[in-house]
């Protein structure tokens, strides 16, 4: 047999990158029977039954799960966002963060359209620069000058990948840009309403800069994973060195005295914004507590 991974499913069909192809796929007869779903990136065993057509004859357990987009065994996410035009929204970029990392997936910023130059927003750049001091790892691209493209195009080799972010941020202008061939759909930002238009239609994995790929979706909203509310604080990066040092041990860092994270964001050590986001994240959490 011949292991291979999932790319796409389709009428009942499935599509698996094996052995530098694609071959097309049915279902063994006892996957039927128990039912079960196969998403972009389940690791199979394939068995060859004629050119280019094979059976799934197993299936390996997975790493990690996504449900929106539904997509298993993702080793990194890149969150694409745009200096300017459409201008970031970080609370957005904040949840994806937090949703990602709780899913055990590496995060990786990438800021797109910094070929704009003066008119870039300096507030962004500012901001990015932060998120790479506190240890994400970022990448400023321009998918027109080429900036930046092939140290994306090496952090792509030989992973699963999964692009997320705002709409019109130029997903899969990046996409052609690397992968020369793939003429994704792309649209210019609304000037009206200065965001976007959805040109992503559905989930699959790509073959791309010697890895696979998946152009997500844009997402309208994204709920927070189901944590619990004392979590979300190891899941702050810029947080991990106060935690512990605060007077109560099972401080939220939200009304209590003597904190050391409200304390960290006084001396400006921890970003405002960011604890500003912290605090509307822990007050959904705690209200979904309630609901149950």
């Amino acid at each position: 047999m011949i292991q291979g991974i999932i790319l796409k499913g389709y009428s009942g069909f499935y599509y698996v990158f094996a052995q530098d192809r694609v071959w097309e796929c049915s279902l063994r007869g006892r996957f039927r029977i128990k039912d079960q779903d196969f998403f972009p990136g389940d690791r199979v065993k394939i068995l060859p039954s004629g050119p280019g057509k094979a059976s799934i004859e197993e299936v390996e357990k997975r790493h990690n799960v996504l449900t929106r987009p539904p997509i298993v065994n993702v080793d990194q996410a890149l969150l694409i966002f745009a200096q300017t035009s459409p201008n970031p929204d970080y609370n957005f970029l904040d949840r994806l963060l937090i949703q990602v990392s709780e899913a055990d997936i590496k995060p990786v910023l990438v800021v797109t359209k910094t070929d704009l130059g003066e008119s870039a927003d300096k507030k962004a750049e500012d901001l990015f620069a932060y998120y790479e001091r506190i240890g994400y790892e970022v990448y400023r691209i321009s998918s027109v000058t080429c900036q930046g493209l092939e140290e994306v195009r090496h952090c792509l080799e030989g992973k699963i990948s999964v692009l997320a972010g705002q709409s019109g941020v130029g997903k899969s202008s990046l996409l052609n840009a690397l992968c020369p061939g793939l003429e994704l759909k792309t649209s210019r930002v609304s000037r009206k309403i200065a965001r976007g238009r959805h040109t992503t239609r559905h989930v699959e994995l790509m073959v791309c800069a010697g890895g696979l790929v998946a152009d997500t979706p844009g997402f309208s909203s994204l709920d927070l994973p189901k944590m619990k509310k004392e979590e979300l604080a190891e899941l702050f990066p810029e947080f991990l060195s106060y935690l512990g040092r605060c007077r109560f041990k099972s401080c939220l860092h939200n009304k209590e005295p003597d904190c050391a994270v409200k304390e960290a964001v006084k001396n400006r050590d921890i970003l405002a914004l960011r604890y500003e986001h912290y605090l509307i994240f822990l007050q959904e959490l705690m209200a979904s507590e309630r609901s149950y």
